[in-house]
């Protein structure tokens, strides 16, 4: 129990990878790199820096005297000057070239670039892992006739796994989305107050090139290519937006999953994962409610929403920087990671472990099939040198009546008793059998769903490295 509110991210729905590259210590961890990184630099190109105050540095990079930062911060009302000054307490020889030449963006933004980049690469981890599993559930189901619905009314079959096909393009989508933005991935630099490079130009005499070639050395020492090579004094806020925009475009992959799992969890045709022990309703003991996915819609819609954030953030900023942003970015690009990783989290748990009902699969679509026969009864009927225009008619009535005995009586569909007993058809029982198959109505689904796994299934293999992923749902 707390007296103070605890963000339901953290407490009940992401993970503690997730977690912690949003924590303090990585993230102030992250500053004391960057900062050796910018001495070591300038080291080596001819700052008058020695070994030792680099040594001192480094000895300290996660060893944060956080209580002494968070005291000098409430003097200085500045987290970055804060932690400048404490880490120089800690590192008395080296405080006089802790940040040299630098600004808070220096830190700062450089951080956030390193922080989405860890993250995004855990959610495509997260994101190949799903689309493995999905690959496995579309592979085995692949042959399996069910009724496909549009609006949400009956129409022509399709196979189980051709429909798993459906969410496993939207997630690729994603995934081409999230190579992208990685792939643009760069650092913003040290390219000072308004993005001139002046404070740096000033401690090497002018030198352009050394200023040029310091940025690219913090780069290489942060593991990123290269840097941004225009910005104010903040890297661009549209950064932003497409990193968010990625976790937009999961949200809405994984909220039409979700709301598939639930629709056919209605029509008990399949089942989300539900543990022995688990309560679906605190009221009505029976239930076994599709917890997982509304819980993905929820968070989906909150990561949905919140994507707009960086949009306003990019639009609004003022010449070469503003402050309004900071404290929106502190909260909404971290909450949307965290959000993604349980709504991914959740996807991969359900895909483990959906439970499918071939029996009720196989009713409904029986109960549908009679209607969607009528045309190749009518084909079939014809060869045989039946009228095509009296067919018809014939076919249009019995429907009419088969419909009506169903929703108005309530009973069940026999149009197909109709037909065999009108001698008009002229066919005999094993004859409607013949085309009643329900594989005959699916058209090139399972063709589909075998080509379009192949192609998948080389994109799994390019990440075999990222399998092999567990997660635990603990509520």
């Amino acid at each position: 129990m707390t007296n103070k509110y605890e963000n339901p991210l953290c407490k009940r729905y992401a993970s503690e990878t997730m977690q912690f590259i949003f924590s303090d210590d990585n993230k102030f961890a992250t500053w004391r790199k960057l900062w050796v990184a910018l001495a070591e630099s300038q080291q080596e190109l001819g700052l008058p820096i020695s070994d030792a105050q680099i040594n001192e540095m480094k000895a300290y990079i996660t060893d944060i005297n956080c209580d002494t930062a968070a005291a000098l911060e409430r003097e200085t009302r500045h987290d970055v000057m804060a932690h400048i000054k404490a880490y120089g307490k800690q590192c008395p020889q080296a405080a006089p070239i802790i940040h040299l030449g630098a600004t808070s963006c220096y830190v700062g933004d450089n951080t956030d670039i390193i922080l989405q980049r860890s993250a995004l690469r855990f959610v495509k981890r997260l994101l190949i892992n799903v689309i493995s599993k999905l690959y496995d559930f579309a592979e085995k189901h692949k042959a399996l006739s069910c009724l496909a619905y549009t609006h949400f009314q009956a129409a022509q079959p399709t196979t189980l796994g051709k429909r798993a096909t459906l969410w496993i393009q939207d997630l690729l989508f994603d995934l081409e989305h999230i190579d992208f933005a990685l792939n643009r991935l760069k650092l913003l630099g040290c390219k000072g107050t308004t993005g001139t490079g002046a404070s740096f130009l000033a401690l090497f005499d002018g030198n352009h090139e050394k200023v040029k070639r310091l940025e690219q050395m913090i780069a290489e020492k942060m593991d990123f290519d290269s840097v941004y090579p225009i910005s104010g004094q903040t890297y661009s806020r549209k950064i932003d937006y497409c990193t968010l925009s990625v976790l937009s475009g999961i949200a809405q992959s994984a909220y039409k999953f979700s709301n598939d799992i639930r629709l056919l969890a209605h029509t008990k045709e399949l089942d989300e994962p539900f543990e022995s022990t688990q309560v679906g309703s605190s009221a009505m003991a029976y239930k076994r409610n599709p917890m997982r996915s509304e819980r993905i819609a929820s968070l989906a819609r909150y990561v949905m929403v919140d994507a707009l954030n960086p949009a306003f953030t990019a639009a609004s900023q003022w010449l070469e920087r503003t402050l309004d942003d900071s404290a929106n970015k502190r909260i909404s690009i971290p909450e949307a990671f965290l959000a993604v990783d349980a709504i991914l989290s959740l996807i991969l748990n359900i895909a483990e472990g959906i439970v499918v009902y071939p029996k009720i699969i196989e009713k409904h679509l029986t109960d549908e099939l009679p209607f969607m026969a009528t045309e190749n009864i009518l084909m079939y009927c014809v060869k045989k040198g039946g009228d095509r225009q009296k067919l018809h008619e014939r076919v249009r009535i019995h429907s009419m009546e088969a419909i009506k005995k169903i929703k108005q009586d309530g009973g069940e569909n026999d149009l197909i008793e109709r037909v065999l007993s009108d001698a008009t058809f002229n066919l005999t029982a094993d004859e409607i059998l013949k085309i009643m198959k329900a594989e005959q109505f699916t058209g090139g689904a399972k063709e589909q769903t075998e080509e379009f796994l192949t192609e998948v299934k080389k994109i799994l293999d390019s990440n075999r490295e990222l399998l092999g992923m567990e997660v635990e749902i603990t509520c």
